[in-house]
C-alpha cells in the first residue's frame, strides 16, 4: 500500500495533535475532512497550511447563500451561445466553447493531487451537500451537453468548513471525517500569539489573555471575540504602546479594555460589559 503524505503542522499555523490526526485520517481514508468550529478559529487557514505543508496546489470554492452544487462542476453558457449564433460566430459549432469548468472539474483534471477547500458549506441551501454526494464519493460526473464523463485523475484532499449555521444531512456526514476545532485554551492561544508576535512582552500577553478570556466568559454576550480579533487587538495594543497595567485597575480588577472595538463588535455587548463592571464595583 502506497504511503500517504502526512501533515505535521507548519511554523505559521499552530495545529493541535487532534487536528493533525484528523487531517491525516482524511488522507488515509481518502474521505472529505469536515471541519467545524467557531468563526475565527482557523478553519479556512487550515486548508491553506495543509496545501503548503504537503506541497500541493490549493483550489478554493467559497460558498454563498445562492451557490448551487452544479456551479462546482460546470455551467453551460447558453446565453453567450445564442448571441454568437445570431452574430454568425464560428465558435457556436463547438459546444465546448460554452462550457465553463467549475472548481471541482478543475480539481479532478489537475495533473497532480490538490487540496480542495469547500468553504462555509452551511451557507448554501440544505440540498447543496446532498447534490455533491455522488461526485465527492465517486470522483466523477457526467456532462450532459457534451456527453462525456469527467473522471478524476487524482483524488483531491477535500476540506469542507462549516460554521454550524444549519445541520448537514446524515448521508453527507457519513461520507466525511469530522473534526471540531475547539476554541484555543490559554496555553494554545499563547503559542498562536508567539507565532504572530514573537517579540511581544510576556507581561502584556498575560494581561491581554486575562482580559480577553474575561470578555469571552461574560454570560449573555452576543458575539464572543475570536482568535483573529484577539490578534488584531494585540497588534493595536503594541502599535499604541499600551502598557499591561492599562488592562487592569490598581486593585487588579477588570476594566473596559482599551481599544475594545477590536473585541466587542456590537453596542449590546459593550453595554453589557460596562454594566457588569459597574455592578462589580458597587458590590465590593
Amino acid at each position: 500500500m502506497q504511503a500517504h503524505p502526512r501533515f505535521e503542522g507548519t511554523e505559521s499555523y499552530v495545529a493541535t495533535d487532534d487536528l493533525k490526526l484528523a487531517v491525516n485520517a482524511a488522507l488515509t481514508l481518502q474521505r472529505p475532512l469536515l471541519i467545524k468550529g467557531e468563526p475565527g478559529t482557523g478553519k479556512t487557514m487550515l486548508a491553506e497550511e495543509v496545501a503548503a505543508a504537503l506541497n500541493m496546489p490549493l483550489m478554493q470554492w467559497h460558498v454563498k447563500s445562492t451557490t448551487k452544487a452544479q456551479q462546482g462542476l460546470y455551467e453551460y453558457d447558453a446565453v453567450s451561445r445564442l448571441r454568437d449564433s445570431q452574430l454568425g460566430d464560428e465558435r457556436v459549432r463547438d459546444i465546448h466553447n460554452y462550457i465553463v469548468k467549475g472548481v471541482l472539474w478543475q480539481a479532478f483534471i489537475a495533473p497532480e493531487p490538490v487540496v480542495l477547500l469547500i468553504d462555509e458549506i452551511d451557507k448554501a441551501d440544505i440540498e447543496f451537500p446532498n447534490d455533491l454526494l455522488r461526485e465527492l464519493d465517486r470522483m466523477e460526473f457526467y456532462v450532459y451537453e457534451t456527453r462525456e464523463m469527467v473522471v478524476a485523475k487524482h483524488r483531491p484532499l477535500v476540506i469542507i468548513t462549516s460554521n454550524n449555521e444549519k445541520e448537514l444531512p446524515d448521508a453527507f456526514l457519513r461520507r466525511c471525517f469530522f473534526h471540531y476545532i475547539k476554541f484555543p485554551d490559554r496555553g494554545t492561544m499563547a503559542d498562536i500569539v508567539q507565532v504572530h508576535y514573537p517579540r511581544l512582552k510576556q507581561e502584556l500577553l498575560s494581561a491581554a489573555l486575562e482580559s480577553f478570556y474575561a470578555v469571552r466568559d461574560i454570560p449573555g454576550i452576543k458575539k464572543k471575540p475570536s482568535t483573529s480579533e484577539f490578534l488584531d487587538w494585540l497588534k493595536l495594543l503594541m502599535a499604541e504602546d499600551i502598557p499591561a497595567e492599562a488592562l487592569h485597575s490598581k486593585d487588579n480588577k477588570a476594566v473596559v479594555p482599551p481599544l475594545h472595538g477590536a473585541l466587542l463588535k456590537n453596542e449590546q455587548d459593550v453595554h453589557l460589559f460596562e454594566r457588569l463592571l459597574s455592578m462589580s464595583r458597587m458590590n465590593r
